[in-house]
């Protein structure tokens, strides 16, 4: 038992504020965290591992579970190894440093499978996690930021506190990070130590590799190659930030759109068209449509840049991008990749109604797209084909790509 006063409003049942388990590991959830067992009261233990045996410390109880912070693995893992970031458990960057790259693979296969199994209700053979290149240095983009200053002193610069919703950890280096951004990192945090700037509030700090060259502000413009193709947009948008493994993580989305015979594509959150031009080859026609009007007017720019000429691109809500649509549902397939809350109902509707042969469902936050497939199959799509991409080595995080086909097609 501890001495610390429990907060305020702590509920002290099962167990009280501080008080100290042994637990053995059973599983790991999505969120990377150890799930161990006391009789049926399921307590989660970050940092912790399956068939580990550790000493946790309860910090939090909920109606049907309890949180508590991993003080020592008494029985490791063979699967344990030793984190390269001195910040890593403290840092909320990352959660599965300590575990071999081969075994996270294993562990992130094994939670879409189950994800299938208890959201969608659907027994599918998954296919194995397709690994990252390079499962360090590969982030081409990271943003640090830090709090609103303290008489006149700017605290941590970093990223947010393992565990928490606002602490900060302060991060000079980055493992995950490309070399070159964290060179630039330690220029740009010295600059902003240094009281060159006046900061009265908090701020955010971007640092994107892209093109041989680190941009630091969000307006300048970033350049990338995605297997033969150009694309050129605002370093502050959104762009997917492992290269390494994008070449084939498109190819792979882009073949599945291609493999059921449509001859039209629809891109339904398109940004600056990376999906909509790496497929343009392969289609007589394809649209794309996109909420921010900046991404639309890139993605206009990069097909012209690349002399695609069957490419057409609106500034639009997703929900809306059926109703100007004239070519045949049957000659269609539609790529999806929406931001991590899923799709909207309302958009899956339209996309219903308007009934293509074949859908791509991208997705980076697989419970949600496991929510709406769900809808898919009151719809009449099959299931087809999953195929996880790890574009985050050392986090929980996994891009997973699901090809769907209505079933009269």
């Amino acid at each position: 038992m501890s001495a610390v006063p429990p907060p305020r409003k702590f509920n002290p049942h099962p167990f009280a504020y501080h008080e100290e388990l042994e637990l053995s590991i059973h599983t790991l959830t999505n969120e990377g965290n150890g799930l161990a067992r006391v009789n049926d009261w399921v307590v989660f233990v970050p940092f912790a591992l399956p068939g580990e045996k550790v000493r946790a410390r309860v910090f939090r109880n909920h109606k049907n579970y309890s949180e508590a912070d991993l003080v020592e693995v008494l029985e490791p893992s063979p699967h344990r190894v030793a984190a390269v970031c001195p910040l890593f458990g403290r840092c909320g960057g990352c959660q599965y440093q300590h575990l071999d790259y081969h075994e996270q693979l294993a562990w992130k296969q094994k939670q879409v499978a189950e994800l299938l199994k208890h959201m969608a209700k659907i027994e599918f053979d998954v296919e194995p996690v397709v690994p990252s290149p390079q499962t360090l240095g590969y982030r081409s983009k990271i943003t640090p930021h830090f709090h609103k200053p303290k008489n006149g002193a700017i605290g941590e610069i970093g990223f947010l506190r393992a565990g928490t919703r606002n602490a900060m950890v302060d991060v000079p280096q980055c493992p995950i990070a490309m070399p070159d951004l964290n060179e630039r990192l330690s220029a740009v945090r010295a600059e902003v130590l240094s009281g060159q700037r006046e900061f009265k509030n908090g701020a955010t700090l971007l640092l994107r590799s892209a093109g041989g060259e680190v941009l630091t502000h969000p307006h300048q413009l970033a350049r990338e190659d995605v297997g033969g193709v150009k694309f050129e947009f605002q370093a502050g948008d959104f762009f997917q930030n492992n290269p390494f493994i994008l070449p084939a993580f498109v190819e792979h989305v882009v073949s599945e759109a291609t493999a059921c015979g449509a001859n039209h594509l629809i891109d339904a959150y398109c940004g600056s068209g990376l999906f909509a031009l790496c497929s343009a080859s392969r289609f007589q026609q394809v649209s794309g449509v996109e909420v921010s009007e900046t991404a639309v007017v890139k993605a206009k720019h990069n097909a012209a840049l690349n002399g695609f000429t069957n490419c057409s691109f609106i500034a639009a809500s997703a929900e809306h991008i059926f109703e100007g649509i004239t070519h045949d549902a049957h000659d269609t397939v539609v790529i999806i990749d929406p931001p991590r809350a899923g799709c909207g109902e309302a958009f899956l509707q339209q996309l219903f109604t308007f009934g293509p042969k074949a859908v791509v469902y991208v997705s980076c936050n697989p419970p949600t797209q496991m929510r709406d497939l769900v809808m898919f199959k009151e719809a009449g799509y099959e299931l087809k084909r999953v195929r996880p991409f790890d574009l985050f080595p050392q986090t929980k995080h996994l891009e997973c790509v699901m090809t769907l086909a209505k079933a009269s097609a």
